[in-house]
């Protein structure tokens, strides 16, 4: 997003992508936090089976496709261990499925060394360990089954591009095991895994939230059908012509709230930092504690709020693993200082490129691609099936990627072209919302290969199709780029004609909505998806350009929607 200058504000104008997708992604995490107390203590016995690999086999333990395996020589106790190996592409997840009882208190356990090493339960909580070297170190979390949860799938992986891992003596402790109970190093039964049929009820078992292999496309929570959301990006950071708006004055109208803007300290530090906007430049701003207790009342009603990262100035690029693990803690800060819901990616301008030769969206190379998956594989990993991610990318990183992807075969190409497409793809499983600008674009080429142009509704169907469709990367009909699904993805406008280039009137935004959701009043494009009444909604650029133009954009989607 960018941001219009003012004469009190010379930087350009700010990004204003935001996220509207995260009521699907809470709802694993409520069975969790059940309040341990009123639960069975866990103390009992153990549930898993082949915990200690002792079997010399992975059974009932099931990996990632070719990473993991059972060693010898990198026991803790006996003489096995697992050992995943994790690569650019794949973290090496294995998990194991078991029964359990319903509102019950389990402690999850495991001796893991190598870098990077995760332990958690599908749909729960995680813990991880950055690093142990040559030495063991145990891990241990607890969860709270729900209150018709009859299965549990636990899992231990590594991470992007960090090599091997290695798990021993991995346990599953609580009341009422299985008889006779199997031990953390038995030989793998038949009779005590879990039933191939039985799976968690919805409340705990959330798609793999923590997956980390970017060829899986996971299967998100979905929000029900006519849950529609409003993403909107809030000047937080800096003033301009719109001015400032207080969050407890943001109108219920909007689902999403994307703090706008966090900003590295560097452009390939990775040190992410939200400074307020100050007084001389906002003279209405509240104070820092009526700004966080203002979040916690708007997620108090349900409403999602973020801290959007980038925009036009700030331009990150995480080249390292050092820049990426950074990322990851400077960004953890700012979401547990504040209190928010999650991230919202909106990269712009230079953050990413592809190297020359990185050429498969579907396993890339390029240390800012690659790195970028890491972190935020790593973040929803920590904060497990409730956190938020949102992406704003500009036509330029995603859809331009149907004729053109980096700097193509023979080179000469802009590097940019369809980067953002290898972070979508491994995303996809965790990605609450994908909203793409729509505004400050160039002509594209659709599916009818055809150039659209900003400034009607034809551009918005024509760019929000390619996402519901799928289409080839660079023509490359046997390297398809697949569809998300459409309560994934929100059409990104301008609120008024200030805000940037590309706005429409409310009769075009309607015409674009009808078209793509019933395939009613469209223009000369007609959607080859066909009618997707579950798109989740619009996104734009911003609140505080809506609030100056008399509330326009959002009092439409609310009259739309109803």
């Amino acid at each position: 997003m960018r941001r219009t200058a003012s004469p009190t504000n010379h930087r350009g104008r700010p990004g204003r992508l935001a996220a509207l997708g995260t009521a699907w992604a809470v709802a694993a995490a409520g069975a969790v936090g059940l309040a341990l107390g009123t639960a069975p203590a866990a103390s009992a016995g153990e549930f898993l089976t082949n915990g200690g690999f002792e079997s010399n086999a992975l059974a009932p333990w099931s990996c990632a496709a070719g990473t993991g395996s059972v060693v010898s020589g990198q026991a803790r106790t006996g003489s096995y261990a697992l050992a995943g190996a994790a690569s650019a592409s794949s973290s090496a997840q294995c998990s194991q499925t078991v029964t359990v009882a319903p509102n019950t208190t389990y402690t999850l356990s495991a001796y893991v060394k190598g870098a990077y090493v995760y332990l958690g339960v599908d749909g729960g909580t995680s813990t991880w360990t950055p690093g142990t070297g040559g030495a063991y170190q145990k891990l241990s979390v607890s969860f709270t089954t729900g209150a018709a949860q009859t299965s549990a799938t636990v899992y231990t992986h590594g991470w992007y591009g960090q090599g091997t891992y290695y798990a021993d003596d991995v346990s599953l402790d609580g009341p009422g095991a299985p008889s006779p109970s199997p031990s953390a190093t038995a030989t793998a039964s038949p009779t005590a895994t879990a039933s191939p049929t039985a799976t968690a009820t919805p409340t705990v078992t959330a798609t793999p939230t923590t997956t980390a292999t970017p060829t899986s496309t996971g299967t998100p929570t979905l929000p029900p059908p006519g849950n529609h959301a409003l993403v909107g990006y809030l000047h937080a950071s800096f003033a301009n012509g719109a001015g400032y708006t207080k969050v407890a004055d943001i109108p219920d109208s909007w689902d999403f709230i994307n703090l706008s803007f966090g900003e590295p300290t560097s452009v390939t530090s990775g040190d992410i930092r939200f400074n307020r906007c100050p007084v001389a430049e906002c003279p209405s701003v509240e104070s820092d504690a009526d700004f966080k207790a203002a979040i916690a009342a708007k997620r108090a009603k349900g409403k999602k709020v973020l801290i959007s990262i980038g925009g036009q100035n700030g331009q990150v690029q995480l080249t390292t693993t050092a820049a990426r693990d950074t990322f990851v803690s400077s960004v953890s800060a700012i979401i547990d200082k504040w209190g928010l819901d999650g991230l919202d990616i909106d990269f712009e301008g230079h953050s990413l490129s592809l190297a020359t030769g990185d050429t498969d969206f579907k396993n890339p190379t390029t240390p800012v691609v690659v790195n970028l998956i890491s972190a935020l594989k790593t973040l929803k990993a920590k904060y497990g099936a409730g956190f938020v991610l949102t992406m704003a990318p500009e036509t330029f990183f995603v859809q331009l990627g149907y004729q053109y992807y980096g700097s193509g075969p023979w080179g000469g190409q802009d590097p940019r072209a369809g980067a953002y497409l290898p972070v979508i793809y491994a995303m996809r499983g965790d990605l609450t919302l994908l909203h793409v600008q729509d505004y400050n674009s160039g002509s594209i080429m659709g599916l009818d290969n055809q150039y659209h142009s900003m400034g009607g509704a034809d551009f918005h169907v024509a760019m929000t199709d390619m996402l519901l469709k799928g289409f080839p990367v660079a023509g490359n009909t046997a390297n398809m780029f697949p569809a998300l699904n459409p309560s994934q993805l929100a059409i990104g406008m301008p609120a008024t004609t200030n805000a940037g280039n590309g706005y429409v009137s409310p009769t075009e935004v309607n015409k674009a909505l009808d078209c793509l959701t019933k395939l009613t009043n469209c223009g000369s494009y007609v959607p080859r998806a066909g009618a997707q009444p579950n798109l989740r909604g619009l996104m734009t650029w911003s609140i505080n350009w809506d609030q100056f133009g008399g509330r326009e954009f959002s009092k439409n989607f609310d009259s739309y929607f109803g």
